[in-house]
């Protein structure tokens, strides 16, 4: 039977391929004046050449374009549809392959193996914290009641040539326990991670929830961390 996740991919690979067969149609239809154009340009060795690799570049270009596109249309999409549905802390996700590793390792044997979309959505509400994907219509890839988080605390790992923060969160469940590190996605144009501010207090939000929902089923409630404190150069330490 043919995964959502199968579906959405195929319906990705057919918008790309009608895309380039469109860019390709347009530039054989303005044949003619891409010519005309080409004459009136100074005789340069390997022309032809150059105008090739430029095409292929420019398919590339759209394709990549239109895949980003699509995909950040649907996260749009889902968050909106759980904001409407679900009470609760909703926050966009980053696949990473530690993550996705972790997540199979809770998996249980002959488990469905959840298949998070590089842009996934975090809900962290009363019941527990979800990984949701699709569009309009969500769908919850995994989640877990807040009796199986041990912890959540701040970390950070290395992004390319940056270091970003992640939201580490510990999952009891079935004899293994096991971290999730969870890189957040900002949403403001031109960014990447979550970072500073914001991102610390989504943390301090899902502990909040968690304390409250073992302090509800009547758990031990995890210690409150305070601050670190700053130790500079000029002071020594107490």
């Amino acid at each position: 039977m043919t995964s959502h996740a199968t579906r959405h991919r195929t319906a990705l690979i057919v918008t790309v391929a009608l895309g380039a067969a469109l860019l390709i149609t347009a530039l054989l239809v303005g044949r003619t004046r891409v010519e005309g154009l080409v004459t009136t340009l100074p005789e340069v060795e390997g022309a032809p050449v150059a105008l090739g690799l430029a095409a292929i570049a420019g398919v590339v270009l759209f394709a990549s374009a239109t895949v980003r596109g699509i995909a950040a249309s649907r996260a749009r999409a889902r968050r909106r549809a759980l904001e409407a549905v679900r009470s609760g802390d909703v926050s966009c996700g980053i696949r990473n392959r530690e993550l996705v590793a972790r997540l199979e390792e809770l998996t249980r044997p002959g488990g469905r193996r959840p298949e998070l979309p590089a842009r996934f959505t975090i809900v962290a509400d009363d019941a527990g914290i979800g990984f949701w994907s699709g569009g309009r219509r969500p769908r919850r890839v995994a989640a877990f009641p807040w009796r199986e988080v041990r912890n959540i605390r701040a970390d950070s790992t290395v992004a390319g040539s940056t270091s970003v923060p992640v939201a580490v969160v510990r999952i009891r469940r079935d004899g293994a326990s096991v971290e999730l590190p969870m890189m957040l996605r900002d949403q403001r144009p031109g960014r990447y991670a979550l970072t500073d501010a914001p991102f610390y207090a989504v943390v301090r939000a899902w502990k909040a929830r968690h304390r409250v929902a073992l302090a509800a089923e009547g758990l031990e409630v995890p210690p409150v961390t305070g601050a670190i404190p700053i130790i500079r150069s000029d002071r020594p330490a107490a």
